[in-house]
């Protein structure tokens, strides 16, 4: 920003500071999430993983369960870290699908919006990758 407005706002010429601390909050907030669920064990993943039958997938419930579980606690802290940046979203993503349009079906959009920004800003991440500041970085050495 140039001129007299760059007195006004507090910006900087990087944008990666910006992916990286929205990055960071995403990622904290849907492993938080996961975090009871991760837990929860065969019982709790069983339970979590019914949901999927309502769209047709009655088979292997504690499967599915425990992968909802993992996708927003480790696909959680690995986005929070930038590792495995595309993949963590990914499952982040197919998680709250199931959760903003099966789980909350119908449901009122102030009960599915938290599952719809977590949908939307790992879409995001999932396309834009983590940024400079991530472990995918110093992984790719670029």
């Amino acid at each position: 920003m140039k001129g007299p407005l760059k007195y006004l706002f507090v910006t900087s010429e990087d944008r990666n500071i910006g992916l990286l601390i929205l990055r960071i909050f995403v990622g904290a907030g849907i492993s938080s999430h996961g975090f009871s669920k991760i837990f929860a064990g065969p019982k709790g993943w069983e339970a979590i993983g019914k949901t999927v039958g309502k769209i047709g997938l009655n088979f292997a419930p504690t499967f599915w369960g425990f992968m909802a579980a993992f996708g927003e606690f480790f696909g959680g802290m690995f986005l929070a870290l930038g590792l495995f940046t595309t993949i963590s979203a990914f499952l982040i993503l197919c998680t709250m699908l199931v959760a903003s349009f099966v789980a909350h079906k119908g449901a009122a959009f102030a009960v599915r919006e938290l599952a719809l920004f977590y949908l939307f800003a790992s879409f995001f991440y999932m396309v834009k990758g983590a940024g400079s500041f991530s472990v995918d970085r110093l992984i790719d050495g670029s």
